[in-house]
């Protein structure tokens, strides 16, 4: 039996999948993120701090972003 795993940082290839935007786009968008939320450059952005920026529903993006 596999069990899913939950990752706890999003990535501009996850942001991609959920926006239909390209890979740029979702770069650039993660890095907006991190500079409005004051996080450095070595700095993960989580999956939930991504969901309240966008107002998505957090289970919504995971069933999304699980692979």
């Amino acid at each position: 039996m596999k069990t899913m795993t939950r990752r706890l940082c999003i990535y501009p290839k996850d942001i991609q999948l959920i926006t239909g935007k390209s890979y740029r786009y979702s770069a650039r968008l993660l890095q907006r993120i991190k500079t409005e939320l004051k996080k450095d450059k070595n700095e993960f952005l989580s999956v939930e701090e991504f969901c309240n920026y966008t107002s998505l529903k957090l289970e919504n993006v995971q069933a999304l972003i699980i692979g």
